[in-house]
């Protein structure tokens, strides 16, 4: 019988060497100043076992918890968001070992030494820090669970990840004829146990970031704070010191001191990337929260949905309708200075007790629905001191996080109920025009010291405060008038969840439109109201627009009816009688 001839989970380097040797014999004019910008067939031989031969189930998920049981060199897929770009990194990707030309591509260290006087040669790739995606919520993690065990987990807790260790290893492995490492013995696995778990440096708890570095790729396929999965193989070394200029044997491949003085091995670890996938809010819901035959029942779960918005909300039934649209609202079009698709609503009437109770509650219900949420108590003393602001140190090279840097289809909750008579100083008057600028154009600020620099977002704005709010003007303001004195929500069970967040996500991703016919009605209507209410606005116009459709989308239609154009009337109708 024979085996595989690569072992892509344990041993990928294994794989990319061999496949890159047999190009080099099957290349006359091989020429390894070029050869790294083109594919010799080692991603194929992945993208085959993971996504042909039912590989991807069995590449272990890289998390916090278990990074101390990952053997080094195997192949992880791990799931974050992009905090910075960080440029691009020349290292030596192809080296002459005697008469044979060797790759160091996806991976940090050479498989054997290289001498000084080794023919080498400069290849590029591109470097990505990424951290756990801000807001993601815990159920999210159902998506790629990582409880199985597969090959790749090791029952080495010690492996020694030394440079000048791992050569020495390498002096005493034999690659066998498929390119396969010959593991190390259990008793040297066994004896080193418990020297590992001393010396490892813990990272900081409950969160992973990864230095990811990203092969022959097109400059624009990957952006600031997009949410990737990405596969490809693990290094991490807790006893590499950063560069020390006096020992050259410890001389790093990869030619960019600061990224390793700012970003040391010994706490960030390192995946070069095989392949990977971008991640939207609706990937996320989809892979987890399908059910068989579900869209024909989309009217049953959206009004079991309501119905739990309606509880969470006092039995504010109106307040519950304004939020389903809420939910489903995303930026779908930039025209000019219009956004259109945003709606950001603004629930008055809230006191710290009531914010407490309802807004609370919502926050939380709005946590088991989304995949990301976030909620800020907003007070001058919030605004003075947080940094909301994306900033990037000139120093480092690094991005310093704001908290506004969030990834596309984020929840933003703002409690405004702490807002209280105060004077805000310079840092504060910035973070509001922040805020500000997210709510109504959906872009959000960066400063990079010498120029600002305003990137496009799509964050869904839920305001809570006593009275319509002077910092943030939301598309809809509507006074909440809860019927209850408290919650009368109900936990809903895992089905209901998962129903409700399937709808969510597909019925917010649907196409919509709106005929010529509706078109002409919409038209009347509004020049009907604007004789009755002259402080209408082109803007009122655009926000019914919007509802309308949202409300087609929720009924799972893509295109604006007249019964739903109707409802939307009848919302708009309610909400100013509130307002008077």
């Amino acid at each position: 019988m024979v085996g595989l001839p690569y072992d892509c989970l344990s041993n990928p380097l294994g794989a990319v060497r061999v496949t890159f040797e047999k190009a080099v014999a099957g290349s006359p004019d091989f020429d390894p100043a070029t050869f790294d910008r083109k594919d010799w067939g080692a991603v194929d031989v992945f993208r085959s076992f993971l996504f042909n031969d039912g590989g991807l189930s069995q590449v272990l998920v890289l998390e916090q918890s278990n990074l101390h049981l990952i053997r080094p060199n195997s192949l992880v897929r791990f799931r974050g968001m992009v905090q910075d770009m960080l440029g691009n990194e020349l290292y030596i990707g192809a080296f002459k070992d005697g008469s044979t030309w060797r790759t160091n591509k996806f991976t940090d260290v050479a498989p054997v030494p290289i001498s000084p006087a080794s023919q080498t040669r400069l290849w590029e790739r591109r470097l990505l820090y990424c951290v756990p995606v801000p807001g993601q919520n815990t159920w999210v993690s159902e998506v790629c669970p990582s409880t199985q065990f597969p090959t790749n987990l090791s029952n080495d807790h010690s492996l020694n990840y030394g440079e000048k260790r791992r050569r020495e290893d390498n002096a005493n492995m034999d690659f066998d004829k498929e390119g396969e490492l010959s593991s190390l013995s259990p008793l040297e696995m066994v004896t080193r146990d418990v020297a590992f778990n001393s010396r490892i440096s813990p990272l900081d708890a409950g969160s992973l970031s990864c230095l990811v570095k990203i092969y022959d790729m097109p400059e624009n396929d990957i952006k600031l704070n997009d949410v990737i999965e990405f596969i490809g193989v693990y290094t991490f070394d807790p006893d590499v010191a950063v560069h020390d200029s006096n020992d050259a044997d410890e001389f790093p491949y990869g030619l960019m001191e600061d990224i390793s003085v700012h970003l040391p091995p010994s706490k960030v670890p390192r995946l070069h990337c095989l392949t990977f996938q971008k991640m939207s809010p609706q990937d996320l819901v989809s892979r987890s929260c399908f059910i068989e035959g579900l869209p024909s029942a989309v009217r049953v779960v959206r009004e079991s949905l309501l119905r739990h918005l309606t509880a969470v909300l006092g039995n504010d039934g109106l307040a519950a309708q304004f939020i389903l649209l809420h939910l489903l609202s995303r930026v779908r079009a930039r025209v000019d200075v219009v956004v259109v698709g945003k709606l950001s609503v603004n629930l008055t009437g809230f006191t710290r007790e009531s914010a407490s109770i309802f807004g609370n509650e919502l926050v939380r219900s709005i946590g088991d629905l989304l995949p990301f949420s976030q909620a800020i108590p907003l007070s001058v003393e919030y605004l003075n001191t947080t940094q909301l602001q994306p900033r990037k140190d000139n120093s480092t090279g690094r991005m310093i996080a704001g908290i506004l840097q969030l990834a596309q289809g984020t929840h933003l909750t703002v409690d405004e109920t702490r807002l209280d008579a105060g004077t805000l100083n310079a840092a504060g008057v910035e973070n509001a025009r922040l805020l500000r600028q997210l709510l109504e154009w959906q872009t959000v600020g960066y400063d990079c010291e010498y120029y600002k620099l305003d990137l496009a977002s799509d964050v869904q704005v839920l305001v809570l405060s006593d009275r319509k709010s002077n910092v943030l003007p939301a598309d809809v303001v509507l006074p909440f008038h809860p019927v209850e004195a408290r919650s009368t929500v109900e936990a809903p069970g895992e089905e209901e969840l998962r129903a409700w967040r399937w709808y969510l996500a597909a019925m917010r991703s649907l196409p919509l439109s709106i005929g010529s016919q509706m078109q002409k009605v919409i038209e009347d209507d509004f020049v009907a109201s604007r004789q009755e209410d002259k402080t209408l606005k082109g803007e009122d116009l655009s926000r019914w627009v919007t509802m309308g459709q949202l409300m087609s989308a929720s009924f799972g239609e893509t295109q604006l009816s007249l019964e739903h154009w109707q409802m939307v009337k009848e919302m708009e109708r309610l909400r100013r009688e509130r307002l008077s």
